[in-house]
């Protein structure tokens, strides 16, 4: 069962001078920075509320450290702007199953490590009219 929206996921070219518009904008705290150099992807979580399932919700900022970096072919192709939205369950394999056995293509056989030390899948956009989903488990309620 999907139980929130986990975080949604935007594309930028100067990931410091988003964060600080969401930050000075909208009052959003930063609450993880990761980078993944083998993916070329700098990103920032930054926290819009808790929610029932004692989890966040949160803003992924997606910065490229390099052009040929998933997150920097996108920019050279669409720019700036929503790049997925994440929905939170408690079982990322078993949501996999279940939404793989409504016709919807999973991109990964099995689940993968995520932000945070969660579990994470996407599935196929072209099966969620257009838009790139992913299902993720938190590693643990968020306690900040």
């Amino acid at each position: 069962m999907l139980t929130r929206i986990d975080h949604i996921g935007i594309v930028c070219f100067d990931l410091d001078k988003t964060v600080e518009f969401y930050s000075a904008t909208y009052g959003f705290e930063v609450t993880h920075l990761e980078s993944n150099e083998e993916e070329g992807i700098r990103e920032a979580m930054l926290k819009i509320n808790e929610t029932p399932d004692g989890y966040a919700s949160y803003l992924q900022l997606l910065g490229s450290t390099r052009d040929d970096s998933v997150v920097g072919k996108w920019l050279a192709k669409n720019g700036e702007g929503v790049h997925h939205i994440a929905f939170g369950t408690n079982d990322v394999s078993g949501e996999t199953v279940a939404i793989r056995s409504k016709g919807v293509r999973a991109l990964y056989d099995e689940p993968r490590q995520g932000s945070m030390g969660s579990r994470i899948n996407f599935l196929h956009p072209k099966d969620c009219h257009g838009v790139l989903t992913e299902l993720v488990t938190a590693a643990t309620p968020d306690s900040e």
